[in-house]
């Protein structure tokens, strides 16, 4: 089994001061840096964009896992990873041509991932699985944080856990969206080993984000 990283969501912190939250997250241990971009459009709400990414890019030399929930996608893959995205992660509902966009973002030299929504099948990520680097299956519909997490795409998890052992795959799977103490280990369980978490990181034990990120690691 892989070993559990945590990957907290800066969605939850305070951004006015975005550079010594990231700086915390470090000192606290996390294993990478979950960044949630959204246009409005594809998701209903909106976020950042590339050059406030390039600025925050400067307080830790830990990965950033960008998560891309725009459409079209692909204009904006370069912008990305310029600004220093390590990993690009896509919806395929965001492309007209999913092989085009994980050819994309490997021609910017970076990690690629695909994202699943609740309601969307594993049947449109199968035949890539080996062509990408990361599935991040979303526990909530992607748009908010605080919501509720759906315990119903633990199947997901498990049959594409199934899928990557039998075929010999090497893969992350991550999983995003109401993950808190409890519900980490269910994930685990189903073959999740990567955990994004924003208010339970923030938020849980007065903010003591180590804390918070060695309980889910642990759980």
């Amino acid at each position: 089994m892989k070993n559990i990283q945590i990957s907290p969501s800066i969605l939850s912190a305070d951004f006015s001061q975005l550079g010594t939250e990231i700086k915390r997250l470090e000192e606290g241990g996390a294993d990478m840096i979950h960044v949630d971009v959204m246009d409005g459009h594809f998701v209903p709400n909106l976020t950042i964009g590339p050059e406030v990414i390039k600025n925050i890019r400067s307080y830790t030399k830990k990965v950033f896992d960008v998560h891309l929930m725009i459409s079209p996608v692909d204009k904006y893959i370069s912008e990305y990873a310029k600004a220093g995205a390590d990993i690009i992660t896509f919806h395929p509902e965001a492309t007209e041509n999913t092989q085009k966009t994980i050819d994309l973002i490997k021609n910017e030299g970076k990690k690629v991932g695909i994202s699943l929504k609740p309601k969307t099948s594993i049947d449109v990520v199968k035949n890539f699985l080996n062509k990408i680097d990361l599935v991040l299956i979303m526990s909530v519909e992607p748009g908010f944080s605080g919501q509720k997490f759906m315990p119903e795409v633990l199947s997901k998890v498990k049959e594409i856990k199934k899928i990557t052992k039998e075929k010999n795959i090497k893969i992350d799977i991550e999983i995003d969206g109401g993950i808190n103490f409890d519900n980490c280990t269910l994930a685990k369980k189903a073959g999740a080993n990567i955990l994004v978490s924003g208010s339970t990181i923030f938020k849980e034990n007065k903010g003591d984000l180590k804390k918070n990120i060695e309980i889910l690691r642990k759980n």
